[in-house]
């Protein structure tokens, strides 16, 4: 029988996979999915004028990136002159010149007591690009590194106030942009151009009021003397002008003479801060009672953002309404990032105008606490919704809407981050001692799900605090030993082992046996760390004596106790316990658990030499954890496969978890 010749060629560019087969039969390829093509930088509000000199300057820094140069350009100048409008039209205009995407921080959300927390901004930035951001901190700034090194992408930082912030989140390549009321000279030792934005001229700012207005609307001198009184800020100019569109007929010279009675000349002050204030009196007066109710709001509220749900819980009517309104008027913008739900911005001179107004209310505490306690409670619902575990606190904020998933609920505790973080502050600030360390243990899963170590470490140093004020034993016990656990995190383990002291100091106090089981599950993890698996071993028995007849408790630290004992040596004794750790979650249907033993069973079979029934169990973690979302454990288990794999000399099952790896890291990364 004459064989069939076959030649098979592949030119050209190719992209994906390719397949080379005479006959093929069953194949299953997984296709690795693009990499998320990030859209942060909002939208301009409106017609654009005057500003030819700066589009050229980002034009060219363009080039020069697409050159292979660098490109960083700076914009410094006073609030409310239109920086984030002009780097918004760039945006828009060149959106098809930055196929990487185009990412946005605002540093005053990530800005605590005059730091920056650089490490949770990038994980914002590395799980836009689709990569999972390392737990080491340090770590973050290489990985950012080399994700942007192939992609071109348009970064705008906002609200800089020092070059060193610039520098630490310098990509590889892509064009920086950077927004500043302080000057930066010394970015210029970095390649940047750096250049001040002005006020617009009397004629520029005239046109762009026309733009609005038309032409049959005020005379020209009307016109610019309106830009006189705002200062020629664009900021200033669009609320003004909004609520000259909303009322026809309400007259351009009445306006100017309201303002110039209000300033008694113009709006330009020595206090920058105070420049726009007669201003923002005329808009805020013109406001409905909504509108009104919701500007108080911003002016209490610890954090950068609103949401129409908060602003309900808060006491505001209408709120979706009074959000339109405010947004209508330039006072707050849409929030754009990946985050559930829609929030809101106010611009920091606007916030700073509405923080002084409200700084007298007569109803300010009322309603900050209307604040604090709907984070407080939306916090601990997102808390429950990830399942059992022990909590000190009584159920509560059955009145607020729940969530979905426990994805949904990291979700929003991620997306929520700076305001949960500036809400602890301000409760400790009020002495609110019980609200600040039930906040703090509700926000243990975002923490250790996200590792934001920064936010962590600040907020338990204010629950401890608080939890001692409250003359709550048990909850300072709790506060210390998850301060712990972010230093056990971070490799610091003397600084965790001495949280663990000063937390059994109280323990004479607590009668809650759970509380105590805590502290020595976290002491073996130490003695894990350490190299001492039989004092681990040791520390887990007893956490788990401490928390019979807590099932979801018991499971944990036989799972604990199972790991100890494969370190240790005695890999049949960890799944004896594993045996009886599955039957109890099988029974009270504990599915994050069900997820997890499987892993540490892998594992002790693979110590026993069992390498086919390890990766059974690997397979089945591997599984479960795709299907309930959580990728970080998904990857552990096929991490462990592709080591099973190389034992085993089964090349396909290595293949196809290392696909499954390249996948994980290609997308947007989330812990359920």
């Amino acid at each position: 029988m004459e064989q069939r010749r076959v030649a098979n060629t592949v030119s050209g560019t190719v992209g994906g996979h390719v397949v080379q087969a005479d006959t093929i039969g069953s194949v299953h390829l997984h296709q690795v999915e693009p990499p998320p093509r990030p859209r942060q930088v909002r939208l301009p509000h409106g017609p654009f004028v005057n500003r030819e000199p700066e589009l050229a300057a980002l034009t060219a820094a363009l080039g020069r990136v697409e050159a292979g140069g660098p490109g960083i350009v700076v914009f410094t100048g006073l609030g409310g002159v239109g920086k984030t409008e002009l780097i918004a039209k760039f945006a828009e205009e060149h959106r098809d010149r930055f196929p990487g995407g185009d990412l946005y921080a605002d540093l005053l959300a990530y800005r605590h007591r005059g730091g920056v927390d650089l490490p949770s901004l990038l994980a914002g930035f590395l799980r836009a690009l689709g990569s999972e951001p390392p737990a080491v901190e340090a770590e973050r700034f290489t990985m950012f590194r080399t994700v942007t090194a192939e992609r071109r992408c348009l970064f705008f930082l906002d609200n800089v106030e020092h070059a060193a912030e610039v520098r630490a989140l310098l990509p590889s390549s892509g064009l920086v942009v950077v927004a500043s009321r302080r000057r930066l000279p010394a970015l210029r030792t970095d390649g940047a151009e750096v250049r001040q934005l002005g006020p617009l001229g009397t004629s520029a700012g005239t046109d762009l009021v026309r733009a609005w207005l038309g032409a049959g609307r005020g005379t020209d001198g009307e016109l610019a003397a309106l830009v006189e009184l705002c200062g020629g800020l664009p900021l200033a100019l669009n609320a003004v002008g909004s609520q000259l569109l909303d009322r026809d007929n309400l007259p351009v010279g009445r306006v100017v003479a309201e303002l110039h009675d209000r300033e008694g000349g113009s709006a330009l002050l020595d206090d920058e801060e105070n420049a726009l204030g007669p201003t923002y009196d005329l808009v805020h007066e013109r406001l409905s009672p909504k509108g009104r109710a919701l500007y108080r709001l911003i002016g209490v509220h610890p954090g950068p953002f609103v949401s129409a749900e908060s602003a309900c819980a808060a006491g505001v009517e209408q709120a979706g309404a009074a959000l339109d309104e405010l947004r209508a008027v330039h006072l707050v913008d849409e929030v754009v990032d990946d985050g559930p739900g829609t929030r809101y911005r106010a611009h920091d001179v606007v916030r700073l105008h509405a923080y002084r107004r409200a700084r007298d209310l007569p109803g300010r505490q009322e309603l900050l606490a209307r604040v604090v306690a709907y984070y407080r409670g939306r916090a601990a619902l997102a808390d429950r919704a990830m399942g059992e575990r022990l909590r000190l606190q009584e159920a509560g904020g059955e009145e607020l809407p729940g969530f979905a998933s426990g994805v949904a609920a990291l979700e929003w505790l991620h997306a929520e981050r700076a305001n949960l973080r500036a809400v602890v502050e301000e409760a400790a600030e009020q002495q609110w001692h019980g609200e600040v360390w039930r906040l703090c243990e509700s926000l243990w899963p975002l923490y250790h799900g996200r590792k934001l170590y920064e936010d962590w470490i600040a907020t338990h140093r204010l629950g401890v605090e608080s939890a001692q004020w409250d003359n709550q034993p048990a909850a300072v016990v709790r506060m210390r030993n998850q301060l712990a656990r972010a230093h056990f995190e971070r490799k610091e383990y003397p600084l965790a082992a001495e949280q663990l002291a000063l937390a059994a100091e109280q323990l004479p106090l607590v009668a809650d046996r759970r509380v105590v089981g805590v502290l020595h599950e976290t002491d073996g993890l130490l003695c894990l760390a350490d190299g001492r698996p039989g004092d681990a071993v040791e520390r887990f028995t007893l956490a788990l004596a401490e928390n019979r007849g807590d099932d979801h408790g018991e499971i944990v630290q036989s799972y604990n106790l199972a790991q100890a004992l494969i370190a240790d040596g005695r890999a049949e004794e960890a799944l004896t316990v594993l045996d009886g750790a599955v039957a109890r979650a099988a029974d009270t249907d504990d599915r994050d658990m069900l997820m997890k033993l499987p892993l540490v069973r892998a594992r002790a079979h693979r110590a026993l030499g069992q390498l086919r029934l390890a990766a059974v169990h690997a397979g089945d973690c591997a599984r479960q954890a795709e299907q309930r979302k959580q990728y970080a454990k998904e990857a552990q288990a096929h991490t462990l496969l592709v080591g099973l794999a190389a034992e085993l000399g089964d090349e396909e099952l290595a293949e196809r978890s290392r696909e499954r790896l390249r996948e994980l890291r290609a997308r947007d990364g989330r812990e359920g």
